[in-house]
């Protein structure tokens, strides 16, 4: 029998979790949350070095019964298209953990549990072959991210966890009734690669697109199902924000592409368009509302559903330049959005403030701080040079390729990107110091360094020399459209 490896990588925080019961002391939870996080995180690095680029098919797998009577195994595996979230999820984890170092000064345990057990859950959506399993990982990680933000939120938390909670809620349980749906349909199976393979009739498939379509619209979110997004963002403790921006709005991009496209290729290619132009209209009108923002957060997050709505317009502009720059996008904005979320959270615990009038002249009083946050703004922004450049060009490139008048409303997007982020590093990092400040600004320390430099790199090893992560997703993305396209008909 072949190493466990991913079973490993996606309980082992789930056992942290059980481990941290035990322990008494607030500092040895700390300590053991952070040592489970990085054991978590080598494992996926050395999952990435054995990483076979040249193959579609799934590796690391393993298959075991579960429920045979209804066809419900226990099967996991990774491909190019969820390798890089595997890894992406187990590096914000570890970073998470730094970033509630301080922050959570209450209920540190059961904070930590929560953390680990939605890492745990999360791995499993995006290790998941058998599309009961999958559900269970979706379903259940809903709940630890509820009580992260109604117990370690601001004044609003209750309010912003029930409306995540809701709109959630009522997406999964339109998965739900596809899910069954498939499962008859498919032959009484549950398994995905069998799934994927079975022709369905055109009525059959549109259903189910119009029916993921709203369950993973709602954790991407595309507008008008992004209302969610903005309280939960506001309310949540800095950990939940970066596992909220960096990894759970993947998991409604990573639908489309596990599920709709390869499954559903006819109504795939029949609703590109509409998709297509829902993509654009986040673009835009996320932009707006961020450039509308006085509260950091706040900008921060309207600007995050702006972004996904470029990996949304890759996905469907249904080409290969679209569809690598969409999945390199989606592992984009978790490092860049998640970082952005880690600065507005370290800037917060020294001031208590979030209002943009509030700041001013950080450069001056933090500067290692403010070159940092240079570094995520510009990369936010794609500009040549960082990570989020390569991503949104190939996006570009593949929208222009699918529908001129699309890809030019996304360039107006990118120019209000400019526009608000800008804006926002001026003012809080360049603009005259207020002198009725009431606070004393320090600059970052070493463990909040040790949260920070190792997503800069990213920003700078994806900007500077993309190949590797193009490398892991290329045989997969190849592969996703020529079923699309075999079996869906070209556009």
């Amino acid at each position: 029998m072949a190493f466990p490896l991913l079973s490993l990588i996606v309980f082992l925080p789930a056992a942290g979790a059980a481990f941290l019961m035990f322990l008494r002391s607030d500092d040895a939870v700390r300590w053991t949350a952070l040592a489970v996080t990085v054991l978590d995180l080598a494992l996926c690095i050395a999952m990435l070095a054995g990483f076979d680029t040249t193959t579609h098919a799934m590796q690391f797998t393993e298959t075991r019964p579960w429920v045979p009577a209804l066809g419900i195994t226990y099967a996991l595996g990774v491909d190019g298209i969820s390798a890089l979230f595997v890894f992406l999820t187990a590096l914000l984890g570890s970073i998470c953990v730094l970033a509630s170092w301080v922050a959570i000064d209450r209920k540190v345990k059961e904070f930590m549990v929560s953390l680990l057990t939605m890492q745990a859950l999360m791995l499993g959506v995006f290790c998941a072959l058998d599309l009961f399993l999958f559900y269970v990982f979706w379903e259940a990680m809903l709940i630890p991210m509820y009580v992260i933000i109604g117990v370690w939120g601001g004044d609003g938390r209750v309010y912003a966890a029930f409306k995540f909670f809701l709109y959630t809620l009522a997406g999964s349980l339109l998965f739900l009734i596809g899910v069954i749906v498939l499962y008859f349909q498919g032959g009484e199976t549950f398994d995905i690669r069998a799934l994927t393979e079975q022709d369905y009739p055109f009525r059959v498939q549109s259903w189910l697109f119009l029916a993921f379509l709203i369950a993973f619209a709602v954790k991407v979110p595309m507008v008008p199902v992004h209302t969610w997004l903005p309280d939960a963002h506001v309310q949540a403790p800095t950990a939940g924000s970066i596992i909220l921006a960096g990894v759970l709005l993947k998991m409604g991009a990573y639908g489309f592409l596990r599920f709709s496209l390869p499954m559903l290729p006819e109504a795939s290619v029949y609703f590109s368009l509409p998709m297509l132009a829902l993509s654009a209209l986040a673009i835009v009108y996320g932009g707006l509302l961020a450039l509308a923002q006085d509260d950091l957060k706040k900008l921060v997050a309207y600007s995050s559903i702006s972004h996904m709505g470029f990996v949304t317009l890759g996905i469907f502009a249904l080409n290969l330049r679209g569809l690598e720059g969409g999945i390199l996008q989606m592992f984009n904005h978790g490092v860049t959005t998640g970082a952005l979320f880690l600065f507005v959270g370290l800037i917060y615990e020294r001031t208590h403030t979030r209002s943009i009038a509030d700041y001013g002249g950080l450069m001056k009083a933090a500067p290692v701080y403010t070159t940092f946050l240079a570094l995520f703004t510009l990369s936010s922004m794609a500009l040549p040079g960082t990570n989020s450049f390569v991503g949104e060009l190939l996006v570009l490139s593949g929208g222009f390729a699918a529908n001129l008048a699309i890809g030019a409303a996304a360039v107006v997007g990118a120019l209000l990107g400019a526009a608000y982020l800008l804006g926002m590093y001026g003012k809080v990092a360049l603009g005259p110091a207020r002198a009725d400040a009431r606070y004393k600004i320090r600059d970052v320390n070493v463990r909040e360094l040790a949260a920070i430099v190792p997503l800069a790199v990213f920003v700078l090893w994806v900007g500077l020399y993309p190949r590797p992560f193009l490398d892991i997703i290329d045989a997969s993305a190849k592969h996703l459209l020529s079923q699309v396209h075999a079996r869906g008909g070209s556009q």
